[in-house]
């Protein structure tokens, strides 16, 4: 499930910095003529018709046959391009699909590499018809990745990203298995979605399937900025996916998805979003780090089909954690990151404070199934930990089909907020009141959350809003709400006498006599975990 920031997913020259964004832009802007595209290669696939269901068609008749597992070539090669080396390989942005388009978005090709080594096939549809989209080694600038001699011309792509109008940076990415991300209105790269998960967290270990070729539309259906076709293939399923991302005040993406199952699955996860979790103001004494907090999300958020709001604050576990929480036709789930604060990250590298939250909005009803959270351990930032999708009650079985269809959201703050007040911070310490050493109890820890938002807006200091904590092992005390002064949000905050190593999970939402001012703040506490002293 987990996978290393230095597989490429964080090769574009966003990641750089500005001064290279604008090299690129007066590359593009000073290109006097236009040179011979990419998609204008010898085309054996030249004018063949294209259409979803053609491709419907064609994975399902692929699923009646075993998986055949692809080869990656010039593999001695491939070892060579490391992140150092893949990082110096330039794409040739005069060669970019629609380039001088006005109307439309240039798409650009990655290049393979160490940790992207199996090529993907690239069409672009024009007026329903296909044109294969072919690799030449002169569409990359090679001059300071230290590769002597010609490439073989047969090498292939490993992905794409759709470029910004004028061709300065990019905000939408597909490559890796069946990942792809944007960078959101905020700009800025951080979590990845899947087209699917198989069997995460499972004991049998995790399959990933992958898209092995894209046909790339636009502009697309229903003012879509570009309809992204993508075939997926895997040892337990084929796909056919139509992803429709369009980019404005917001950026979404609708997936719709037709699956042919070749096996049955223990899980199969839909709509899987995959993101880091290291440490924040919860748990930042685990860490060495100088910055304050590090993550790309730091909850998982739930609208239930039954209308209940939860935040589920992330952990970065000593052990692999795997949570569900049941439910019947959701109303959407997603990983968020809610504390946009700079001064709370203090990175002007890589800017956690801007990356984008992520909300799955099914499309239809999904039936009955379960939010399933994975958390991994982790001692570094480059690595992807969390994993959230929704799973079925019922599995998928041999020979069976499934419907998908969602949109994600890639923005700033979940695009349906609740009506009720949100948790923005979680805080951990000894239990017992500060400056009484001699009543403080080993055994016990305090819990501090703070709420912000919907009805707590119009609510002055007062001392009869109540915390209604509870624990599914130890003894809860001391709880109570206070609003912070000078600030906007209220405090609740209590004590957990517990002892053992087994998880706690811990519930708490703001109350005003019989009313719920709060969306419920759900925690595991794993004893041991936080960094606290006895």
């Amino acid at each position: 499930m987990a996978r290393t920031r230095d597989d490429y997913r964080h090769a574009s020259p966003r990641r750089i910095n500005r001064r290279h964004a604008l090299r690129r832009l007066s590359a593009t802007l000073l290109a006097a003529r236009t040179l011979p595209a990419w998609s204008a290669a010898p085309d054996t696939d030249e004018g063949r018709p294209f259409n979803p269901q053609w491709l419907r068609e064609h994975a399902e008749a692929l699923a009646r046959h075993p998986y055949v597992a692809p080869t990656p070539p010039h593999p001695a090669l491939l070892a060579r391009i490391d992140y150092d080396t893949y990082q110096a390989i330039r794409f040739d942005s005069r060669h970019a699909l629609w380039p001088n388009d006005p109307a439309r978005l240039p798409v650009e090709p990655f290049h393979l590499g160490r940790y992207a080594r199996l090529p993907v096939a690239l069409y672009r549809v024009e007026n329903g018809s296909t044109r294969r989209i072919e690799y030449r080694p002169d569409l990359f600038d090679y001059s300071a990745s230290g590769l002597d001699g010609p490439l073989p011309d047969d090498l292939g792509f490993a992905g794409f990203r759709v470029m910004n109008t004028g061709g300065a940076g990019d905000w939408l990415a597909f490559m890796g298995a069946s990942y792809f991300r944007s960078a959101g209105v905020l700009d800025q790269y951080g979590l990845s979605a899947r087209g699917i998960a198989i069997d995460t967290a499972m004991p049998g270990g995790e399959e990933f399937p992958r898209f092995s070729a894209f046909w790339l539309e636009q502009p697309g259906r229903d003012g879509a900025a570009l309809s992204v076709h993508a075939l997926l293939e895997g040892p337990s399923l084929t796909g056919a996916y139509r992803i429709d991302c369009r980019r404005g005040d917001a950026v979404t993406t609708d997936v719709h998805a037709t699956l042919f199952m070749r096996r049955a699955v223990a899980r199969l996860g839909i709509a899987p979003l995959t993101s880091m979790y290291w440490y924040s103001e919860t748990n930042h004494r685990v860490s060495g780090d100088w910055r304050p907090e590090i993550h790309d999300s730091d909850g998982l958020a739930l609208a239930t089909g039954a209308g209940e709001r939860i935040w589920r604050p992330l952990n970065a576990p000593p052990r692999v954690q795997s949570n569900a929480f049941l439910d019947r036709d959701p109303r959407g789930f997603g990983l968020l990151q809610r504390d946009r604060a700079f001064d709370h990250y203090q990175d002007d590298g890589v800017f956690y404070n801007r990356r984008p939250s992520v909300w799955v909005e099914p499309l239809g009803r999904w039936g009955d199934g379960a939010v399933h959270l994975v958390e991994l351990p982790t001692d570094d930032e480059i690595h992807d930990n969390v994993v959230a999708f929704w799973s079925p009650a019922e599995q998928p079985q041999r020979a069976q089909s499934l419907a998908l269809d969602y949109r994600l959201h890639w923005a700033a703050e979940e695009p349906y907020p609740p009506s009720l007040a949100r948790a923005v911070a979680t805080r951990a310490g000894r239990g017992g009141l500060p400056g009484q050493q001699a009543a403080r109890k080993p055994s016990q820890r305090k819990f501090v959350v703070d709420f912000t938002g919907g009805p707590l807006d119009s609510l002055e200091q007062r001392y009869d809003l109540t915390a209604a904590a509870s624990a599914s092992r130890g003894v809860i005390d001391n709880a109570h709400v206070l609003k912070v002064l000078g600030t906007p949000r209220w405090r609740a905050s209590f004590d957990l006498d517990v002892s053992g190593e087994a998880p706690v999970d811990l519930r708490c939402h703001l109350r005003l006599g019989d009313r719920t001012l709060s969306e419920t703040w759900l925690y595991q506490y794993l004893p041991g975990s936080l960094g606290l002293d006895a």
